[in-house]
């Protein structure tokens, strides 16, 4: 018995299925434009996007130019959102932004244009144009509409996507120290610390510069030693100026002291 119910109810729910795909096709294939602007209206309403966006993609050259074109360009935007194609979306609000400049529908279309980007910005270890792109473009945005009532919500993701940017400088920088090229180490720490002086990893960084110096003193020809274990002494006193305090005190003075004891002091 309910294997027979289980059976109707199936063989109903693809009835229903194809009766509401019957209609849709109807829509897609209708040449009255005014009833297809209407039911993409009601898709939209249902938050039906794959549906509203697909006739809003029909009507868009069709309402070129007329009061209803930045409404259906608007929502075949968001549409494609919704759908998750945040490249796609991107490149139809940017295209609105500067078509429609005053339109209602403007600083949300601005809004979302930075969103995007915000949407595809990668995690730190990778490469971080679409964070730079979202830091771009948010910024702009609150250039433009300083009284925004977004300007709290965009005040954190600029905080989250500079957080992400200082990460993935102090990974890059890591890694050079990670891989035994001290040279290139000291040179990528010091442009992190300079690029982001704020970061929450400045105390580590400072002190694998001075253990970086270091090191590279340390398995140095003969004739470069002297110099560089002199700039880990410069190295160790700007780290322990700083920070006196560190966790990484004790091992970054006995390499003060190793470097000073070859010097000769």
């Amino acid at each position: 018995m309910m294997k027979k119910v289980n059976i109707s109810l199936c063989l109903l729910l693809m009835g229903l299925l194809f009766i509401g795909c019957s209609k849709f096709e109807k829509v897609l294939k209708s040449k009255d434009y005014n009833f297809k602007y209407k039911k993409a209206l009601e898709y939209l309403k249902k938050e039906d996007h794959y549906r509203y966006t697909t006739i809003f993609e029909q009507l868009v050259p069709i309402y070129a130019g007329t009061q209803r074109a930045d409404t259906v360009q608007f929502y075949f935007a968001m549409g494609n959102y919704k759908q998750g194609d945040y490249v796609l979306a991107g490149h139809y609000f940017d295209t609105f932004r500067k078509t429609y400049q005053r339109s209602v529908f403007t600083e949300e279309a601005e809004f979302m244009y930075a969103y995007c980007f915000y949407e595809t910005s990668p995690r730190p270890d990778l490469d971080q144009e679409s964070t730079q792109a979202a830091i771009a473009a948010f910024s702009e945005f609150i250039s433009k509409y300083p009284r925004t009532d977004k300007r709290e919500e965009v005040g954190k993701i600029l905080n989250e996507m500079k957080g992400k940017l200082t990460e993935k400088s102090y990974l890059s920088s890591k890694l050079y120290f990670n891989l035994s090229e001290y040279k290139a180490a000291i040179v990528a720490l010091k442009n992190s610390v300079k690029d982001f002086p704020e970061s929450k990893y400045r105390e580590e960084q400072l002190f694998l510069i001075v253990k970086s110096a270091y090191l590279l003193a340390d398995n140095s020809v003969p004739e470069k030693q002297k110099e560089r274990f002199q700039k880990t002494v410069d190295e160790y006193y700007t780290f322990a100026g700083e920070f006196p305090e560190s966790k990484y005190s004790k091992e970054a003075k006995k390499m003060y002291e190793a470097s000073m004891k070859f010097l000769g002091n």
